[in-house]
């Protein structure tokens, strides 16, 4: 899995034909977190329903790196930090990931010192750190910036504070939520996000021993303590939403009925009331989601911006825009989270759709288009997997290249999507 493979994609020419169930695999935005906290524990931690992604692998390195065991069996994950002996993340490793950073609260926490490079990852738009290095030095810690370095040192353990942020993130949420864990005293993050990823962590540290409430609302509260202790506990790794989304939007293109499996439809009631809005005949249970065979020209245009949960995901943003070019009338989509996110849709214009990019952050979608094939270089997970579902829909055989980034969060997307039906390959570029 390198950027020296591709996918050829065999398109439907907007022929309605996958069926069949596919199943949501373990979210790629839980399960790293949940390694990063492992740090937070004096015993050793176990992850279940872990994906196979590349991601994890690199955060495992990452991990490893600092001394500590990490042991990936099947869909389990066995961390242990006993043997941490340094506290700086290594350059490469974190240069190649953004949630890189999530390992300097607990690291901070823990050992009284941290320091890493700015974060890598996908580039769709400018990645501020600023959340996290206030939060620090709120928190006591002496912040410095030397060469391309931040180092962050506390005297002592963190000291409980407020902190508010002025700028909903996730990561920074987190963060601050798994640092605060250890310190002394009480900490309250304001206007905190509410991902579902986050609720099911705290929860799990509370089982540990951390004292966190208010998880899942804008006000959460953090009693520091000591160290935690699983205990044998197994932390479930919650499904991928944004897999379980792309999987929705991809059936409601092409799919004559389609099952997704091993997912939590509570996680996606934007985009499951979005694309009924649109007339998308969907049904769904405690742990699946069935659609059935709709003529795409009767969906209705949609006007989508993207926001916080449990508001419309940038994630599912790319994935959404592709559908977008199939329904009758003119969409409009307002990606408010990251400025060049919509730099994608160049190539999906190239493949016959209508979009006008009104300023870097605002496109209008006139459809439907049919879409043509075309040879695609993918420039970031999200976008990657929405080429991929553009090129199952269109006429004739796509390339999707540099498919390193759709590795990062989708398990063997290539081996699920044959399953049901499309003909998509892997192969090596020469």
């Amino acid at each position: 899995m390198n950027t020296q493979e591709r996918f050829v994609v065999e398109g439907l020419n907007g022929a309605r034909v996958l069926r069949g169930s596919i199943a949501v695999r373990g979210a790629k935005n839980a399960v790293i977190k949940s390694m990063a906290a492992s740090l937070l524990f004096a015993d050793e931690l176990l992850l279940d329903n872990v994906p196979h992604i590349e991601d994890l692998d690199t955060f495992g390195k990452l991990l490893q790196n600092l001394g500590a065991s990490v042991v990936v069996e099947g869909s389990t994950c066995t961390i242990h930090t006993g043997g941490v002996n340094k506290t700086e993340l290594d350059d490469t490793l974190a240069r190649r990931l953004r949630a890189s950073i999530v390992a300097s609260g607990p690291l901070l926490a823990r050992f009284g010192r941290v320091s890493f490079p700015h974060p890598g990852g996908d580039i769709i738009g400018p990645r501020p750190i600023n959340f996290f290095l206030d939060g620090f030095a709120k928190m006591g810690a002496s912040v410095r910036h030397e060469g391309e370095q931040y180092i962050v040192e506390s005297k002592g353990k963190l000291k409980g504070t407020e902190i508010f942020f002025t700028f909903i993130s996730v990561t920074g949420t987190e963060t601050l939520m798994m640092a605060a864990t250890l310190a002394e005293g009480t900490t309250v993050l304001r206007n905190a996000a509410m991902e579902p990823e986050i609720v099911e962590l705290a929860n799990f540290l509370n089982t540990c021993g951390a004292k966190i409430t208010g998880a899942g609302s804008p006000n959460i509260t953090i009693v520091g303590g000591d160290l935690l202790h699983a205990k044998g506990q197994v932390m479930h790794t919650v499904p991928d939403r944004i897999e379980a989304g792309s999987f929705l939007l991809l059936g409601a293109l092409a799919a004559e009925q389609l099952e997704i499996t091993d997912c939590n439809p509570m996680h996606l009631e934007m985009l499951i009331e979005l694309l009924r809005e649109s007339g998308v005949e969907i049904d769904t249970t405690e742990t699946t989601i069935t659609m059935r065979k709709v003529d795409s020209k009767q969906f209705h245009p949609l006007q989508v911006r993207t926001h916080e949960y449990p508001g419309f995901a940038t994630d599912m943003q790319p994935p959404m825009v592709v559908y977008l070019t199939q329904v009758t009338g003119v969409s409009s989509m307002f990606e408010t989270i990251w400025g060049g996110r919509l730099a994608y849709t160049q190539d999906l214009a190239r493949m016959g759709a209508k979009i006008n990019l009104l300023n870097p952050q605002q496109i209008k979608i006139e459809g439907p288009t049919p879409l043509v094939a075309a040879q695609l270089e993918s420039p970031d997970i999200r976008a990657g997997l929405a080429f991929v579902m553009a090129a199952a829909i269109a006429k004739g055989t796509s390339s999707v290249g540099n498919i390193y980034h759709i590795d990062r969060g989708y398990e063997r997307i290539e081996e699920r999507l044959q399953k049901i039906g499309l003909n998509i390959k892997r192969e090596s570029v020469a």
